[in-house]
């Protein structure tokens, strides 16, 4: 019988199983034997308490991105790997990768306007935009509408019209049968689509100006009132030293006087705001120049990524990587709430967290060391934009095409109990269960050991509800894994569901169930060995869909 490609498929699955902890070979045996007596012995539910009553303490003040609780976590995690052997690989021979933070303010009444020669008061008739640039921005001036490029969907917000060194006007609002989701599908960010800062930019545009979304007086002083009111969060810092461009919102009364007499007047383009229907561009009457020095004040601050990596013991496969990944921040204190301030966040990502520790510290004690070495990242910022993950695999300290798998461990701590009615804990997993998202979106080699290794072992209930692109919820792609699966690195993320105390400052210590926690931790422990001692690396044979 000739072979089709589904039966060299089947084939290829059946022998991958071969090495699976079911596998027929004594050796795949016993590793697997002596991986879960590891885990048995070594990862324990005091363990975990323990870690997890420091990670989720008061003291650290909800570890926010950045701050002071996050640092004494970070140095608590790095102590724990020092003591057990783990090799540092951040920076310079530390456990920490530093990631630089930008946080932008403005100082209003130094900021600088003229409309056609005439002097324009800060914080009356303008006010800077805080993520735009600082310096001088002077020029004739061009209306882009929505200011979006997505050569995929013939988008092109400058269609016809020439604005390098030109001031363009935005209101940034897309066509109304077009969404965002469409433009960053349609290709590479910076290429194939761009939003409207970085699209001004590439046409040669030298500042921008804001449309208000409308002309009403009170709109426009919670803008100015927003603007004036110092920093607010901040960006992280990829090392591009890409300077934005000097950027301002125009009172509308001057809005409306930069805009008289032209084809297209200023109740026009408040109407395609609203509807967001694109009228074409333009460029507005010659005699027409603005002027404005916006005075953007820029500090940076540092945080940092945890990194360590526990080597593998063969002397080729100890060069390729299963990752292992948690967000070790959370969202801090909330100093305008009532009552209870600090969400400490035991559950997220606390409970991720200290699995990674427990995990660690019983590759440390086991007897055995894996083929593959296992690099542990405790990733900062994911709560802000999955920050951390983001800069790791942009600026990796191994070699990212290195790492064979990554495995994400984001809220595993929490069960619901029989007889809950509450329905923000609707979805929450039971005891025995826990979701598992991505085993069967990339590798099917993945999917076939991470079912085996649970089936030969603790025999969780693993719900693969969520593990599908058109999952509504889309928790494929709001934690740490997603950033390691758009590089093609295939992913599993573990996950305990949504419940009442989730972003709430009752995700207390005492609320995990610290049998589940240890059964889950102690089974990712087992699966990242399996994956370790594979001969070969396993296989992407689905692609991603985004």
């Amino acid at each position: 019988m000739q072979f089709s490609k589904y039966h060299f498929h089947i084939l290829g699955t059946v022998l991958g199983l071969l090495w699976t902890v079911g596998a027929t070979p004594a050796h795949a045996q016993k590793d697997f034997k002596s991986a879960t007596d590891t885990a048995n012995q070594h990862i324990t539910t005091p363990q975990l308490r323990d870690y997890l009553t420091f990670i989720a303490s008061d003291e650290l003040e909800g570890r926010n991105t950045p701050s002071r609780g996050l640092d004494i976590a970070a140095k608590f995690i790095a102590v724990h790997m020092s003591r057990w052997g783990l090799k540092p690989a951040g920076d310079n021979g530390t456990y920490f990768q530093t990631m630089m933070l930008t946080q932008r303010s403005v100082d209003v009444a130094k900021s600088k306007a003229t409309l056609n020669g005439t002097t324009l008061q800060p914080g009356k008739d303008f006010v800077p935009f805080r993520t735009g640039g600082s310096g001088e921005a002077s020029g004739q001036v061009v209306y882009g509408g929505h200011g979006y490029f997505a050569k995929n969907l013939n988008l092109d917000a400058y269609k016809g019209v020439d604005v390098k060194g030109k001031i363009v006007v935005l209101h940034g609002r897309l066509p109304r049968n077009i969404n965002f989701r469409a433009i960053s599908q349609s290709g590479e960010m910076g290429k194939d689509w761009m939003i409207p800062t970085d699209y001004a930019k590439q046409a040669g545009a030298v500042g921008i100006v804001y449309i208000p979304s409308s002309d009403s007086p009170d709109e426009w002083e919670g803008l100015v009132n927003n603007m004036s009111s110092g920093g607010r969060g901040f960006t992280p810092d990829f090392g591009q030293n890409d300077t934005p461009l000097p950027a301002i919102y125009l009172a509308p009364d001057k809005f409306k006087a930069l805009f008289a007499g032209e084809k297209v007047n200023t109740d026009a383009i408040y109407q395609d705001r609203n509807q967001a229907q694109a009228n074409p561009a333009f460029e507005l009457a010659t005699s027409k120049t603005l002027t404005f020095t916006p005075a953007v004040l820029v500090d940076k601050v540092p945080t940092q990524n945890v990194v360590a990596v526990w080597e593998g013991s063969d002397p080729k496969l100890k060069g390729e990587y299963v990752a292992l990944g948690a967000h070790y921040d959370h969202v801090g204190v909330n100093e305008r709430a009532t009552g209870d301030k600090i969400f400490n966040g035991a559950d997220d990502d606390g409970s991720g967290t200290v699995a990674l520790m427990g995990i660690a510290e019983a590759l440390a004690k086991s007897p055995n060391r894996p083929k593959r070495s296992v690099l542990f990242v405790w990733h900062a910022g994911e709560e802000k934009g999955l920050w951390g993950s983001e800069y790791f695999v942009e600026k990796p300290t191994v070699p990212l095409n290195a790492i064979t798998a990554q495995i994400n461990i984001d809220m595993i701590g929490r069960s619901k109990v029989a007889g809950d009615q509450n329905p923000r804990n609707r979805e929450l997993s039971g005891p025995n269960t826990i979701y598992v998202i991505g085993a069967t979106l990339m590798s099917s080699q993945l999917e076939a050991l991470t079912k085996e290794v649970n089936a030969n072992y603790l025999k969780l209930e693993y719900d693969y509800r969520y593990d599908a692109p058109s999952d509504p919820n889309r928790f494929f792609y709001r934690s740490d894994h997603y950033n390691y699966a758009k590089k093609g690195i295939p992913v599993l993320f573990y996950f305990d569901g949504v419940h009442e105390d989730y972003h709430r400052p009752g995700d207390h210590v005492e609320k995990i169930d610290f049998d589940k926690l240890t059964k889950v931790t102690r089974t990712i422990f087992a699966t990242v060995v399996e994956i370790a001692n594979r001969p070969e690396r396993l296989v992407v044979d689905k692609k991603l869909e985004r």
